[in-house]
């Protein structure tokens, strides 16, 4: 069937993560390519305070993961991730192919070669609007 590109952010036991980081880690991408798939980025995002604990846990690890995998194959990575004690939670994100680049490169650290934004032009239009917002300000006092 058709392979598409999946966003994983799963968040781990933190206590098990600090014993053993590759370990815990390393079961994700071992997990994908089991199943056929093929890992593209996969790194941790953060570690943090959960919102509420989960399985009696106050502290999670954010590992973000994104791979190209079979369709039908989502139903054993779903199976193995709810088995999995390492895993506290998880979520799975189908993308789009038009977009994967420019999520990958993101994850990566990198930007993209499409992006066309710069900074300089965004802080330039501020000060001009800042100065054009005084000079109106100075017209409307000088009219009192």
């Amino acid at each position: 069937m058709a392979a598409y590109v999946y966003e994983g952010m799963f968040i781990l036991d933190s206590n098990r993560y600090g014993k053993d980081p590759s370990g815990v880690a390393g079961k994700i991408d071992a997990l994908v390519e089991k199943l056929g798939g093929e890992i593209l980025v996969s790194r941790m995002w953060a570690e943090q305070r959960l919102a509420y604990p989960i399985n009696g846990q106050r502290r999670g690890t954010y590992w973000l993961t994104y791979f190209r995998l079979d369709s039908l194959k989502m139903d054993e990575m779903n199976y193995a991730c709810n088995i999995n004690d390492d895993m506290l939670r998880y979520l799975f994100i189908k993308h789009d192919p038009r977009i994967v680049d420019m999520l990958v490169a993101h994850a990566e650290g990198h930007e993209f070669a499409g992006d066309d934004d710069s900074d300089d032009s965004s802080s330039d239009d501020t000060e001009t609007e800042d100065e054009e917002a005084s000079s109106e300000e100075e017209t409307v006092e000088s009219a009192d």
